[in-house]
């Protein structure tokens, strides 16, 4: 299978999905004649015109708005936020409007708007522009949440997610843009709300998402190799939709769980994983579950200190070693 980055293989869900169907359109700021902030839309605007991919105003209540309407009317708007930081700034057209326009409107209206971007920390670019709102927007219900790993997912699911007839918040991560993995050069989906299981094991059940999925992959190796520890890797790829099963069979395989995200952990994904998974499978428990997050506090600005702020492989180890040692 050819190598691709994470970037390229965004750019090509979108380029094979702007060919599959006319009403697809790319919008955001600087998506066309810049190619992108992170060039993720590079060439496109050569390929497809500038009615389909469309530089906006630097106004995320305008042109999100613009996109909410655009969807209700036919269209498959895929909005680019150069942050999602800044979907603050676009709260109600993304949460009170798109959320709700379907159930609103007895599914006579469907908003198939996608809205994709990084949130992430980790580019020491400051608290205003490194949040992770996954959990604000899961916490609305009419909306999918998606959070891809690796290239392979981003482009599948982001396919997907173009095809739905629900708002889809896509959530990148800039740190994976330049990773590479192996993208098959047919067309293929990948189901929103499905899990991947992407590492097997036996006495440690690691669930995360995002760029936290790649560290607790490289922690997993460590964990293995001087600890003789064999630890599970559950992607869920999706917030929600949830694949609550796939994640209680590793629970009830390994019987100890560990929960990595790049959140805060105060009303986090992580703490609805937490009681779901108690609440499920609390009798095939060996101890406590145990949280990883970032540290409670607004993304500091200094590299040194956000590396440690921010879940690292060193503080995965440490954490997955404390939860079975808390089991035993």
């Amino acid at each position: 299978m050819p190598l691709i980055t994470y970037r390229e293989a965004i750019r090509h869900a979108l380029a094979e999905e702007l060919t599959r169907d006319p009403n697809v359109v790319v919008m955001g700021e600087e998506v066309a004649q810049f190619n992108g902030a992170y060039k993720v839309t590079e060439g496109l605007l050569e390929k497809f015109g500038p009615k389909r991919i469309v530089d906006t105003p630097i106004s995320e209540a305008g042109f999100i708005g613009l996109g909410l309407g655009a969807s209700m009317l036919g269209i498959r708007p895929v909005m680019e936020l150069m942050f999602w930081s800044f979907y603050s700034v676009a709260f109600d057209q993304v949460l009170n409007n798109a959320a709700n326009v379907r159930y609103m409107s007895g599914g006579q209206i469907n908003c198939p708007i996608v809205i994709r971007g990084p949130a992430n920390g980790g580019t020491n670019v400051g608290a205003t522009h490194s949040h992770t709102p996954e959990n604000v927007l899961a916490s609305h219900p009419g909306v999918k949440v998606v959070v891809p790993s690796t290239a392979y997912d981003a482009k599948g699911l982001l396919k997907s997610a173009i095809r739905d007839n629900d708002p889809v918040m896509f959530l990148e991560n800039t740190i994976l843009y330049g990773d590479k993995g192996e993208v098959p050069a047919e067309e293929y989906l990948i189901p929103l709300g499905l899990a991947d299981v992407k590492r097997a094991g036996t006495d440690l059940t690691i669930v995360t998402y995002g760029r936290p999925v790649i560290l607790s992959l490289a922690a997993a190796e460590v964990l293995q190799k001087e600890h003789n520890l064999s630890v599970e890797i559950v992607d869920l790829r999706s917030i929600r939709p949830l694949d609550i099963d796939t994640v209680l069979a590793s629970v009830r395989k390994t019987h100890r769980v560990l929960v990595v995200e790049e959140q805060k952990p105060f009303c986090g994904v992580g703490a609805q994983l937490t009681y779901m998974i108690q609440h499920e499978a609390f009798d095939d428990l060996d101890g406590p579950i145990a949280r990883l997050c970032t540290i409670d506090a607004p993304a500091i600005y200094s590299p040194p200190v956000e590396a440690e702020q921010l879940p690292n492989a060193r503080r995965i180890i440490e954490a997955a070693l404390a939860t079975v040692a808390g089991s035993q």
